[in-house]
């Protein structure tokens, strides 16, 4: 965990290095003198001085700041109580409206550039999903395994075993694809197109929210055969004997259709779990024995064959209107998710704080890294490119002390043609910082709880 821990810290400071940049270079082109360029925040540990900005490396590794000339000519004016900020060559406060503005949209903006040239690229060159098939198998199938709920394809007429092939104008190829459509879309009626027995069934589905999550869900999971890809070592599975490639029949008796059908004999919690297995054709019984968690739940150290899709390597247009799509797709999601804060979910579960992304970050690398250097690079450069475009977004919000804030402050000066008083703005970003500890309160203890659950 410790190791994932601290390859996210990287893969998250590769996203505040580039938000940073915007603002360093875009200061520095509008004639804003910029004192200290710094990744990570607190104590300083390393730094150099060039072009008279000292660059540095600071103590707790997460975030960074872009700091520019004017705070001194700020405090001043809140201390002598003045009605306006002295000039000053250089200040960020003596910078016309405009130039202000261009630098705090410079980070939001390199955010958003840094997602559309990391996915044109990726696009380029081609890359890898692991995912399941689009055949579904209802949760409802299972209620010794999931709790009973309003799940919408109980509804709908959707079944066991079928395939979905659309959704609305879309192709649905994996269960990523279903997975995509379906997250996003809590409220929203969609047409679905199903294959059972070689016909074609039309309905009509409306995923509802899940509160854990912000997202939306209709109430199935991927049809997994029980086919097994590898074998954790040391783990139940490896110690009774499983291999590569054996098909498990079943699994106390049940017959195993597919992989639920393992959780469900497990769901009685078992002593030992004997499985019925064909290894190249031929049928032996094996003998696990379980080992039960705290909370009942177990892990036989059995990872199931997954699909591998290959996408396309597009030209260069193309691959670039990709990055351009998919960037705008994920801006779209994440004002998006920002609504469903407001639509009753738990905050303490889907609400992410830094801790856990970098820990979503380094299981993403460890994970993707096993399977070649290629696609390690591709996994969570696209993972980062999601998170590029949060940061972006979140920043674009109207929130004191964020970019938006400093926006929207800037441009009611530019309306009225004159700068705000000191005081009012000490204040207005007086109220930013008690969101930012809240929020940070929040994130933290949201974080640490999924951290001691894993």
């Amino acid at each position: 965990m410790l190791l994932s821990i601290f390859v996210g810290i990287i893969g998250l400071d590769i996203v505040v290095l580039v938000h940073e940049l915007g603002h360093l270079i875009v200061a520095k082109l509008m004639g804003i003198y910029v004192e200290t360029f710094s990744i990570g925040m607190g104590r300083k540990l390393f730094s150099v001085r060039y072009g008279g900005t000292e660059y540095r490396i600071s103590l707790f590794p997460i975030g960074g700041y872009c700091k520019m000339k004017g705070e001194e000519q700020f405090n001043k004016a809140i201390r002598e109580k003045t009605s306006s900020i002295s000039f000053e060559k250089g200040s960020i406060f003596s910078a016309t409206p405009i130039k202000r503005i261009a630098t705090y949209l410079a980070g939001p903006l390199f955010n958003i550039i840094f997602s559309i040239i990391v996915l044109s690229f990726i696009w380029s060159i081609g890359f890898k999903i692991n995912t399941y098939s689009n055949k579904i198998v209802l949760l409802s199938d299972y209620p010794e395994i999931f709790t009973k709920g309003d799940n919408p394809a109980d509804n709908s007429g959707i079944m066991t075993g079928d395939r979905i092939i659309r959704i609305n104008n879309n192709m649905i190829q994996s269960y990523s694809d279903l997975q995509q459509i379906i997250y996003s879309s809590p409220g929203k009626a969609l047409s679905v197109i199903l294959e059972r027995d070689s016909k074609e069934i039309h309905l009509s589905i409306t995923p509802i929210l899940n509160k854990e999550t912000g997202a939306g869900r209709i109430g199935v999971s991927p049809w997994i055969d029980a086919v097994v890809d590898n074998v954790t070592s040391g783990s139940s599975a490896y110690i009774g004997g499983l291999k590569q490639g054996d098909i498990i029949i079943s699994a106390n008796e049940i017959e195993v259709t597919n992989y639920l059908d393992i959780y469900k004999a497990i769901s009685y919690k078992p002593e030992y779990l004997n499985l019925s297995v064909d290894s190249n054709g031929y049928n032996h019984t094996l003998t696990l024995v379980p080992i039960y968690k705290d909370d009942g739940s177990v892990d036989l150290g059995i990872n199931l064959k997954f699909l591998s899709l290959e996408s396309e390597n597009l030209g260069i247009p193309a691959s670039i209107l990709k990055g351009i799509t998919e960037t705008s797709d994920t801006f779209i999601m994440t004002a998006k998710s920002l609504y469903m804060l407001f639509a009753g979910i738990d905050v303490k579960k889907a609400v992410s704080g830094p801790i856990r992304i970098s820990y979503y970050v380094g299981e993403i690398a460890s994970n993707s890294f096993k399977e070649g250097i290629k696609t390690g690079l591709t996994t969570i450069f696209r993972f980062l490119s999601m998170i590029s475009v949060a940061l972006g977004f979140a920043n674009l919000l109207p929130i004191p002390i964020f970019d938006g804030g400093l926006i929207l402050f800037t441009t009611i000066e530019l309306i009225r043609r004159k700068p705000l008083k000191p005081g009012i703005f000490y204040r207005y970003q007086s109220i930013g910082f008690i969101i930012i500890i809240v929020i940070f309160f929040l994130t933290t203890y949201s974080d640490i709880s999924y951290l001691f659950s894993k």
